[in-house]
């Protein structure tokens, strides 16, 4: 490659072949979404012991509940241009590093409303770092394998639940519900010390940012060690914008895009977080025992899990967007199902695998698809901003399920219900699929 040669950072890192370095930027974004799954988890599993040991009632600890709901919003809407401005290491180390004290001091909390501000804060952390992850590995993805490797790699989230949920069973019983945070900040204190000695800054962000060409350099020789970089500039295919990354996000060019993933987002994760809070007590209420309905609510994450994986892998190979449209009007046939066949614990359990295998693997898929959507220099934002707007939705669904509830509706009229959201999320992927493919018609026409 000749010294003089200007590089396109995206079409260099699409030409080479997925490297150790690349797994590893996976890998430990992969840890980072795996300690927010067991935090997420833990919470579900230690306010019993808390409502015990304080003598609280159910309404003393809905609002340690949201107190967390409302930090990740807030993370979500205050760290995304963060990661714009001061680039996506900086602002993930910080993020994990925050949650990870925040978690530990809540161990030692000495009163309920102490714990909820502490439980905001931790929340406020993890909200920055989710994105991020995000962000971060999809811009050292190449494209035509990048939604596998997003997807994969936010598989973290539903194992670190699963083992948060593991591990908290043991913890409390044997030491109590305060060493299930002591754990909770510890391990992301130390994951923050090997992301500041191994986690690379996004090289499109140093481009954008014009650091020194000698620092991108190094960091694209740890991707393809073979080629001469000396003396090299690089560019990237967007334009470097002076305005607000959250103004951005309002440019002509996206404004359409962007209120179409909140829209997505807002929906997704409404149903997601209805089910997840709620499925348990519906399922109970049709005189299912506790361990069953238990055991039927998990399918709604084993099929979460594997279906983030198969729709990435077919996000890579046909259209994205008409993939998630497709999954998400089919969550909202499989959760309407749920109602009718509540009552038989097998059907019932292959209703709710297939519902997460939908809907959950679409929001992760949907997270990919919002990364490669905005350009580098409002992508933190932009992928930040929608996963805030989501969080607005989780709200929404975690209180709306009790709402619900005391609206004395049949199963299977409340199920289908909880369908709905899942089948407008299918709608507005549609609209978007149709929206980004018309400038590609009229290019062909003028052509």
């Amino acid at each position: 490659m000749p010294a003089s040669q200007t590089i396109n950072i995206s079409a260099f890192i699409d030409r080479q072949p997925l490297s150790p370095f690349q797994v590893m930027i996976v890998v430990l974004c992969f840890l980072i979404v795996a300690i927010d799954g067991f935090d997420t988890a833990a919470i579900g599993f230690i306010a019993p012991a808390i409502r015990a040991e304080w003598q609280l009632t159910p309404a003393h600890l809905a609002p340690l509940f949201g107190a967390g709901l409302g930090g990740l919003m807030a993370g979500a809407f205050l760290f995304g241009p963060l990661a714009d401005r001061f680039g996506r290491k900086s602002v993930l180390v910080f993020s994990v590093l925050f949650f990870g004290v925040a978690s530990l001091a809540s161990a030692w909390s000495g009163g309920l409303w102490e714990l909820i501000a502490l439980r905001f804060l931790t929340g406020l952390g993890l909200g920055g770092a989710m994105p991020n992850t995000i962000t971060l590995t999809s811009e050292f993805c190449p494209e035509k394998r990048r939604s596998f490797l997003v997807t994969t790699m936010f598989c973290g989230f539903t194992l670190g639940s699963a083992l948060g949920g593991l591990a908290s069973a043991g913890l409390i019983e044997a030491y109590g519900w305060r060493s299930v945070l002591v754990v909770g900040g510890v391990l992301p204190l130390v994951l923050s010390v090997l992301l500041a000695l191994l986690l690379p800054e996004s090289v499109r962000y140093l481009v954008m940012a014009r650091r020194a060409p000698e620092r991108i350099a190094a960091t694209l020789r740890r991707i393809a060690p073979q080629a001469n970089l000396d003396g090299a500039t690089f560019t990237v295919s967007e334009s470097r914008s002076t305005s607000s990354p959250v103004r951005h996000l309002f440019k002509p060019e996206l404004v359409r895009g962007t209120l179409l993933f909140w829209l997505t987002f807002f929906m997704s994760l409404l149903v997601i977080y209805l089910l997840s809070s709620w499925l348990p007590t519906l399922l109970r209420g049709t005189g299912l025992s506790l361990r069953t309905a238990a055991l039927v609510t998990t399918m709604f994450q084993v099929g979460g899990t594997l279906g983030a994986i198969v729709l990435g892998w077919l996000m890579d190979r046909f259209n994205p967007h008409y993939v998630l449209a497709i999954s998400y009007a089919l969550a909202g046939v499989f959760v309407a199902a749920i109602g009718s066949l509540a009552d038989t614990p097998m059907l019932a359990g292959v209703a709710v695998f297939l519902a997460g295998f939908c809907v959950s693997g679409s929001q992760v898929g949907a997270n990919a698809l919002s990364a490669g959507f905005y350009p580098t220099d409002c992508r933190a934002t932009g992928v930040s901003w929608a996963n805030g707007v989501g969080r607005m939705g989780s709200v929404v669904g975690s209180v709306g399920g009790a709402t619900m509830l005391s609206m004395d509706l049949g199963m299977p009229t409340l199920f289908l219900l909880i369908g709905i959201p899942a089948l407008l999320a299918g709608g507005t992927m549609l609209s978007l699929g149709l929206a980004r493919r018309a400038p590609v018609r009229q290019e062909l026409a003028a052509s």
